[in-house]
């Protein structure tokens, strides 16, 4: 077969994700290098990013301890069979994310992402409770808005209707609590609202209609990332806690957006003092910098499932190929340590109250419905046109874009999360682009 000639600049092979394909590749943006806190465009501009790549470059983009690790773990052993066989650094890193976990939760699982890390709780979560006796325990609670990935166990336990309704049915039985968010009673809230924990109570209702025993788990994001950036009412996790530990009913806490320093501290569970019996993570687990996941497990759920198995049986008929691949393994360790040094998580609760006044300054820009914030976190809410749902905020997407910054977009909602080394100059740089873009915008 004779040698096809590579065509770097012919879009049309590319089937790129969660992306209008045909108006991309109509007038594409390409981005060809970054460092610290900006991306390089294919046409030499600095870009400034307010999104930390899709939430997960918490460390910046390009910083030097964590590419000398991969590269290190490179060159000195490239893969390693993570079925019956292991690697010093996968047990190192599992002991040390063990150290800032909330209490008891001292056993860690590798996956490659948040979607993965999503499907493998729920699949841990039916094994401990037929380990425990408990087989009827098989449906699932999720919530309206939420977002755990596209596994076919996330997109069924989400609440996104635009991820599910492509592709018929998914887990039978999974069931959904109403969303807490009233723009009349929580609108332009400054960090948690004070209204909205009733929305928790949703689920006696159906534990009442389900009944528990056949209730294995709940999900939700401690606050909701890629629906819109909506923060969680005071008290609201804390009632689920509650209602699940009446009823015997684990509470899993998907932290793919919200772990390792985004909310001002290791994980929301730390952030709002409720700890969950499993937490879902990614992204920054190791800056975002190779393919990465990570479920954190209450050591009651794993003794639970490791007790009932036969002696050298195989408890868990669950893993991947690439779980605790050697060089993400090396990036994780780095990013984790430089986190650490760099004091990141402290930065970013520090510099949460600057963020705050910046993103609220925007309460009388140009088409501004609602702006809600935590941490190093922002939604800024824009009226929708009249017919014309997204299109609003895709408009600024690209002018920002073409003026230096780049935001993300999530139906009419900006969506802002840099990474978390970000200066306060350049958080009057994002807002000042923001306001200068949407004074520009019909």
């Amino acid at each position: 077969m004779p040698d096809t000639p590579i065509k770097p600049n012919d879009l049309e092979a590319h089937w790129m994700p969660f992306t209008a394909n045909r108006q991309f590749k109509a007038a594409p943006r390409m981005l060809v290098a970054a460092k610290d806190m900006h991306y390089t465009s294919h046409d030499g501009r600095q870009i400034l990013d307010g999104t930390a790549g899709l939430w997960c470059c918490n460390a910046g983009h390009g910083r030097a301890p964590i590419v000398e690790a991969i590269q290190k773990q490179a060159a000195l052993m490239d893969y390693a069979p993570p079925f019956q066989m292991g690697h010093p650094a996968a047990f190192e890193l599992a002991n040390r994310l063990s150290e800032i976990s909330p209490d008891g939760m001292n056993h860690v699982f590798f996956t490659n992402s948040g979607s993965e890390s999503v499907d493998t709780a729920l699949k841990m979560a039916l094994a401990y409770h037929k380990a425990n006796g408990e087989s009827s325990r098989t449906r699932f609670i999720g919530r309206e808005k939420g977002y755990h990935g596209v596994g076919f166990g996330g997109i069924s336990v989400g609440g996104l209707g635009n991820n599910r309704k492509q592709y018929g049915n998914q887990l039978p039985g999974t069931d959904h609590l109403p969303f807490f968010y009233d723009r009349n009673k929580q609108g332009f809230s400054k960090g948690e609202p004070t209204s909205g924990v009733e929305a928790a109570e949703a689920l006696e209702q159906l534990v009442a209609l389900h009944d528990a025993s056949t209730i294995a788990a709940v999900i939700v994001e401690p606050m909701v990332g890629s629906a819109g950036v909506y923060i969680t009412p005071t008290g609201y996790l804390q009632k689920l806690r509650e209602i699940c530990d009446k009823h015997g009913i684990l509470l899993i806490f998907d932290e793919v957006i919200t772990g390792f320093g985004r909310l001002g501290a290791a994980f929301a569970a730390e952030k709002y003092s409720v700890t969950p019996d499993m937490m879902t993570t990614a992204k920054g687990l190791n800056s975002g910098t190779v393919p990465m996941g990570a479920v954190f497990v209450q050591d009651k759920i794993y003794n639970t499932i490791v007790d009932a198995a036969a002696e050298n049986m195989i408890e868990l008929f669950h893993g991947y190929t690439y779980s605790a691949h050697p060089i993400a393994v090396a990036a994780a360790l780095a990013s984790q340590k430089l986190y650490k040094d760099e004091g990141l998580f402290e930065r970013a609760a520090e510099l949460a109250p600057y963020w705050q006044d910046a993103i609220h300054s925007l309460k009388d820009a140009n088409h501004v419905v609602d702006i809600r914030n935590s941490g190093l976190v922002g939604g800024v809410e824009l009226e929708a046109r009249p017919g014309k749902p997204t299109a609003r905020a895709y408009d600024v997407f690209v002018k920002a874009y073409e003026k230096g910054l780049l935001v993300r977009t999530t139906g009419d909602i900006i969506a802002l999360s840099p990474p978390l080394i970000i200066s306060k100059e350049q958080i009057d740089e994002i807002f000042g682009i923001l306001r200068d873009t949407l004074a520009e915008t019909n």
